[in-house]
């Protein structure tokens, strides 16, 4: 299946703690549905010091989200839905809500 939400995209939280909040995608696992998106999600790590990180401590991080929990914001701001077309040879995703072509 197509992927719909790539890394680079502009999404916003639909659902969660971070609901309303905009962030960029940094990584995207289509294994479980999941993906990390900057500065939102943040979760606290207890890490052990080691030779890369003599301190060691507590850590924040982003933790995955649900990929159903976000959505990409289209041109004028506001969450949309994604959906395909053929252009020549190439096939582009294209925003619901306005119809433009989602570059990516």
């Amino acid at each position: 299946m197509a992927a719909k939400i790539k890394k680079g995209d502009r999404v916003v939280v639909l659902a969660g703690k971070d609901k309303g909040r905009q962030g960029q995608v940094l990584k995207v696992m289509p294994a479980e549905s999941r993906v990390v998106v900057q500065g939102l999600n943040m979760v606290q790590r207890h890490t052990r010091p080691t030779q890369l990180d003599p301190q060691g401590g507590i850590k924040n991080k982003e933790a995955p989200i649900h990929v159903s929990n976000v959505a990409i914001v289209d041109s004028n701001g506001k969450p949309t839905r994604v959906g395909f077309r053929i252009e020549g040879d190439k096939k582009v995703r294209v925003a619901k809500t306005t119809g433009e072509v989602i570059n990516g």
